[in-house]
């Protein structure tokens, strides 16, 4: 009787260590459902396919730590910067922890991956990044006694408070702002701004 636990607990173990594509397409779609941004569904499903991919193209015995390691090193031939590496690894991340939450893959698999470092980035990020002060100047010098100057303010108070992109801006409606509530507003600091007026 022993011996027989002991050859379904290995069996059982071993099966948790390889993930097929149903049981990938089971993780990912665990992981879309706990973001909530479309913004972020779509980068996050574009990484876990394009991992997907790589790791269907040739016969893998597990889904292990080796593995993220020989995709990093495959992301990296690739010459895509740093910043876009650790983005998809990171993806793949989430995707280890959702299928070991749901049971697909051993903890002790997806604890292993979790530890795979990142590509080194060097130098500065490229571009103009606004500094709070800075913002806080720009915000200023919008005048607020005119209609227009008021909405320019509401505008930019929300897109520096709430940190979104353009196209979420206007696709902001009052339904989204009560659904989250004055609380949220004021914890992002948009209702700081807003109320310095």
């Amino acid at each position: 009787m022993r011996k027989n636990r002991k050859r379904i607990s290995k069996k059982a173990l071993y099966n948790k260590t390889r993930l097929r594509l149903p049981e990938l397409d089971q993780a990912k779609a665990a992981v879309l459902n706990t973001l909530r941004t479309p913004d972020s569904q779509r980068g996050y499903e574009h990484a876990i396919d394009e991992f997907i991919e790589w790791y269907c193209s040739e016969p893998r015995l597990s889904f292990n730590r080796i593995v993220v390691v020989r995709y990093r090193i495959h992301l990296e031939s690739r010459q895509l910067a740093p910043a876009t590496v650790n983005l998809r690894l990171g993806c793949v991340r989430r995707l280890a922890y959702e299928a070991a939450d749901a049971g697909l893959l051993s903890p002790e698999l997806a604890a292993g991956i979790r530890r795979v470092k990142g590509s080194q980035m060097l130098g500065a990020r490229l571009g103009n990044w606004l500094p709070p002060k800075e913002a806080s100047l720009l915000w200023q010098l919008l005048k607020p006694k005119s209609l227009k100057g008021k909405r320019d303010r509401a505008i930019l108070a929300v897109l520096l408070g709430c940190g979104l992109r353009r196209h979420e801006h206007t696709e902001l409606t009052v339904d989204h702002l009560q659904k989250e509530g004055l609380f949220a507003l004021h914890r992002s600091g948009a209702s700081r701004l807003v109320l310095k007026a």
